[in-house]
């Protein structure tokens, strides 16, 4: 066998409403490759995967899956592949060696074979000290492992996984990839959909899906080649890249994206186009994949945000948020020990750190959500653990998991938190109506909002976080799983509050987002162990990434005693 998948004219269309998810798509993958599937949100990636598992009927054309049939051969097929769909999959409540007997037995393991493949796979996820451990008290890097444990029981040939990395911080994916990687050289298949480009530029070949239509498959390097001569970076660090990019998005530059990377702005420019409607100094930059998929998909929306216009934050302290040596401890287990920082009225400020390192921790008893064990927390000079309602008033909140009610229809959520935040009549509607504007939601007012699209229902969240025009953010991962196009145009909006005064604290797990920050702090192991700006925690010629990883692996905690 030579070809693992093989697809002709394949097309699914879903009825009420009227969506073409694959649009006649036809492609071949080759055996023992680890292939990417990108693209936009609802561009038909799980669609594509369910349609590979049988999970999903064809609505016209053919596919092949191992020279079986995935609609009339499902049993057969479900014997030789494994599958980890993009929501964690397994029993929080079972631990890790419940949950492996129970993927075991669902995959008809005799009892036999078990103990063999049980002892590989955890020594393989290093999970093997932790069996008796709950799924829910993992780690988000450790349930992703488990997750592929499970998938890799019964020794299949072909793996399909879905968002591996979403949630997961640089360390736990570059882990995750390796661990794939070793499986290619043993001969399995992978087909790994994901948002992250940085993971995507390192596969064998990539699809590149857009509104249900195959627009790329090959080798990443073989798109990033074609925009050689077209990314610059500008030439000298600014005082407020903020305000470079915007000058350069309100002229209308010959630009199919723009986004800050510490104190400089990164441009893409038109194919065909010169540099002299810039009016700032540029020069060469490696083009990355990431500006390729962007180029391709037609690049970023270069218009300035109108989410600001209406914003009057009054006057504010230059300190607006200030951490006294907060300290959290769960029993004996210290999740975050002694930080302090204070961050300025206009400024973004970013918490990173692998998962469980305690800056979810940090970011909550911040913004009242747990109270700490012992140090203090100051909003607007208002005390968190005194008066947590008169701090809460000023703040905007969008939690890490989607945090609104998945049965309301979009416009009972928006019309809800409008209600609590103390919007009424004419006031209320305004708003509600220019949320409904901004974020592209009118499509969607009558549909629950847990059958959104990953996309909009970000955007509902953020649109319910600033419903009351709060002069201070608390962003915990607002675009986890969300495409680069989406996630370009939730930081547009971002900025444009920050350019009228607004203070962002904003969680990450992508690093080409940790650029747009002013300031970092790193936290692990419980503690703030590098604070500064991207530029200052990186190297000369590092990117955020490296850094990250290399001042998580350069940390010994007696140094920073």
């Amino acid at each position: 066998m030579t070809n693992i998948v093989e697809i002709n004219r394949l097309n699914k269309i879903f009825q009420n409403p009227d969506i073409t998810a694959i649009d006649n798509i036809t492609l071949s993958l080759p055996q023992g490759e680890v292939v990417g599937l990108v693209g936009p949100d609802g561009a038909g990636k799980t669609t594509l995967i369910r349609l590979l598992l049988g999970l999903l009927v064809p609505t016209s054309g053919e596919i092949s899956v191992l020279n079986l049939n995935p609609v009339k051969q499902t049993h057969q097929l479900h014997c030789h592949i494994g599958y980890m769909p993009q929501k964690f999959g397994l029993y929080e409540d079972l631990s890790i060696a419940e949950n492996m007997n129970l993927y075991a037995d669902l995959k008809e393991i005799p009892a036999a074979e078990r103990a063999k493949q049980f002892d590989w796979l955890l020594k393989f996820t290093g999970l093997a000290p932790f069996t008796k451990r709950l799924a829910g008290r993992l780690s988000g890097g450790m349930k992703q492992k488990l997750g592929l444990g499970c998938t890799l029981l019964g020794n299949p040939q072909f793996l399909l996984l879905d968002e591996p990395g979403v949630g997961v911080d640089p360390i736990s994916r570059q882990e995750l990839m390796k661990m794939v990687y070793s499986l290619r050289d043993k001969g399995i298949s992978v087909l790994w959909s994901t948002s992250y480009l940085d993971e995507a530029e390192k596969f064998d070949r990539v699809l590149l899906l857009n509104n249900g239509k195959l627009i790329f498959n090959g080798n990443p390097k073989d798109l990033t080649e074609q925009m050689q001569g077209r990314v610059f970076q500008t030439a000298a660090e600014e005082k407020n890249p903020r305000q470079t990019l915007r000058r350069l998005m309100q002229k209308g530059a010959p630009l199919t994206d723009a986004v800050i990377s510490g104190r400089q702005v990164r441009l893409i420019l038109q194919n065909n186009r010169s540099l002299e409607q810039i009016d700032v100094p540029v020069k060469p930059v490696t083009p990355r994949f990431e500006d390729a998929v962007i180029d391709i998909l037609g690049g970023a929306e270069m218009t300035p945000s109108t989410i600001a216009r209406q914003i009057d934050i009054g006057n504010l302290p230059d300190t607006v948020i200030k951490a006294e040596n907060l300290t959290k401890m769960y029993g004996d287990f210290i999740a975050a020990q002694n930080i302090s920082f204070n961050i300025k009225r206009g400024e973004i400020f970013g918490l990173l750190g692998p998962n469980g390192a305690g800056k979810s921790t940090t970011f909550k008893m911040l913004c009242g959500l747990a109270k700490p064990t012992s140090g203090q927390g100051f909003i607007l000079n208002t005390d968190m653990i005194k008066n947590p309602e008169a701090a809460r008033a000023n703040l905007g909140y969008m939690a890490q998991k989607f945090s609104l009610f998945s049965t309301l229809s979009v416009i009972q959520n928006l019309k809800f938190f409008s209600g609590i935040y103390g919007l009424r009549g004419t006031a209320r509607e305004n708003r509600i109506k220019q949320m409904i504007d901004i974020f592209e939601l009118k499509p969607y007012l009558g549909q629950p909002s847990g059958n959104l699209p990953l996309g909009f229902k970000q955007r509902l969240a953020l649109a319910c976080a600033i419903m009351h025009n709060p002069p201070i953010l608390f962003l915990d991962e607002p675009t986890s799983g969300v495409d680069p196009l989406t996630r370009r145009e939730f930081w547009n909006h971002i900025n444009s509050m920050v350019e009228k005064g607004v203070t962002v604290m904003v969680t990450t797990h992508f690093m080409d987002e940790a650029e747009y920050c002013d300031r970092i702090a790193l936290i692990y192991q419980g503690q703030a162990i590098k604070i500064g700006t991207p530029d200052e925690l990186k190297k000369q010629g590092e990117t955020m990434e490296d850094a990250f990883i290399r001042l998580i692996n350069e940390y010994q905690p007696e140094a920073a005693a």
